[in-house]
């Protein structure tokens, strides 16, 4: 097949200083850009960084570039580049106006070029979590049109109508397709629909239709857990949830097996820590979700002094299926004896910009994302920082076993120390997990060389 067409949700090409985890976007990442290290299932291998060593501290890291990444424009990519790329980013701000975590990460940090083929980050600090970091940033440079579509990787843009469509074209191997027609459709079911009447190759995130996805067996398809966290934060500074009983009751008192089948249709698995089965640390720890247990709900609630009444709110969108959840969970808790109210947000970002700023009620429905362990220990977990996403949780041995890890350098000890997290944030929620959904894409049978990752990105051979 010389040509392959694919109907994504998004069709974008973000500035270079934005990060995301869209799956749509980090597809067509993937296709024209490269990542300086690659992320798989808590590991990270060689990218554009094609290798790396570091003192036996773990203070100093060395990248060197591989030999041949050059631009679509024909530019060598060096070390200079790969530099002035993180500034950008460190100095960026996301969608809601907030300064990037990388500069929180990176503020002690010395990254310095040694020639053109070697990047040097030095840190006060053992720091084997810079792999982490650098496996979320694709290079990328701006073309004479001030499009942000120039990147080292496999496919380079030959057009591109932004939020419409992308054509791409191969530059690297000799290998099918030698072109990519990328075409956006927000709706899932149009996605579906597309591909059943022979108008696209490939769909994906078809999750997210409307019903029960059914496919016949003209299709083949794929699906993975997504690294995502459907999770409610919960309140660990004012009200009922300052008490871990309180936390540990409403984790026992939400059937997530049902919430998985019945609202995600199947599409999801219940979550057992703050970050999904594929994450560094999850494959050592071997947890299993928090069962549910209303009778053991209601003891752990009878412990607990005060009023029970909570506050629970939720946005419309994002997660997907908010509210459909939102009232699963506020029935659940309230068979148990917490007595419910729930206010809804109908502006997203506004909903976020409250969550960073604390207005959060009691509990607040949200997505977590990042694939790095590290990151979500250190945005939403650990009281150090008290970071953005940070919601009250404060707990001396979680701290211990966090500081830890942060200072494990070799990958195995770096694996056990995580666990150890995870482990104990099972056993000492500052959540409500929740699920991890499943993502799928469909295509056309005989098409070879398609498979989907835990981020949900597409790859394509």
């Amino acid at each position: 097949m010389s040509t392959l067409t694919i109907s994504l949700e998004k069709v974008d090409f973000l500035p270079p200083t934005r990060v995301t985890d869209d799956t749509s976007v980090l597809t067509l990442k993937n296709l024209v850009f490269e990542p300086l290290l690659k992320w798989h299932d808590g590991q990270v291998l060689p990218a554009l960084f094609s290798g790396w060593t570091h003192g036996d501290d773990g203070r100093e890291w060395r990248f060197t570039i591989r030999k041949g990444a050059n631009f679509h424009d024909g530019k060598p990519c060096v070390a200079a580049d790969v530099i002035e790329f993180i500034d950008g980013i460190l100095e960026a701000v996301d969608t809601f106006g907030m300064k990037w975590s990388y500069a929180r990460y990176l503020a002690d940090a010395k990254i310095t070029a040694e020639g053109d083929t070697t990047v040097v980050v030095l840190n006060p600090r053992p720091f084997a979590d810079i792999l982490d970091i650098f496996s979320e940033f694709y290079i990328c440079r701006l073309a004479s049109d001030g499009q942000p579509i120039l990147g080292t990787g496999p496919f380079r843009v030959r057009s591109f109508e932004p939020k419409a469509k992308a054509v791409l074209e191969r530059v690297v191997g000799n290998g099918e397709p030698r072109k990519i027609v990328a075409i956006a459709e927000a709706s899932a079911d149009k996605r579906l629909s597309m591909l059943t009447s022979g108008a696209v190759d490939v769909a994906l995130n078809l999750e997210r239709v409307d019903g029960r996805l059914d496919f016949d067996d003209r299709f083949q398809r794929g699906k993975a857990v997504n690294t995502l966290s459907v999770m409610f934060y919960l309140n660990c500074q004012d009200g009922v949830f300052r008490s871990p009983q309180a936390r540990l009751a409403a984790n026992h008192a939400v059937d997530t097996g049902r919430i998985a089948e019945e609202i995600f249709h199947g599409l999801a698995v219940p979550s057992s820590s703050i970050v999904s089965p594929h994450h560094l640390g999850m494959a050592t720890a071997g947890l299993s979700p928090i069962v549910f247990d209303p009778e053991r709900a209601r003891h752990l609630l009878a412990q607990v002094r005060g009023s029970k009444r909570i506050k629970l709110r939720t946005p419309t969108f994002m997660p997907e299926r908010a509210i459909e959840v939102s009232r699963f969970v506020a029935t659940a808790l309230e068979a148990v004896g917490f007595e419910v109210e729930v206010e809804v947000e109908t502006d997203r970002p506004e909903y976020a910009r409250q969550i960073g700023r604390k207005e959060m009620g009691d509990m607040a429905i949200f997505d977590s994302s990042p694939h790095s362990t590290y990151r979500i220990l250190n945005d939403k977990i650990s009281s150090v920082p008290k970071a953005v996403w940070w919601q009250g949780y404060d707990d001396e041995e979680a701290e211990r076993l966090i500081a830890s890890a942060n200072s494990a350098v070799e990958a195995q000890a770096r694996e056990a120390a995580y666990a150890a997290c995870l482990t104990y944030l099972n056993a000492n929620p500052p959540w409500l997990y929740l699920v991890h959904p499943v993502d799928v894409f469909a295509a056309r049978e005989g098409i070879a060389g398609l498979s989907i990752d835990h981020k949900g990105t597409l790859t394509i051979a």
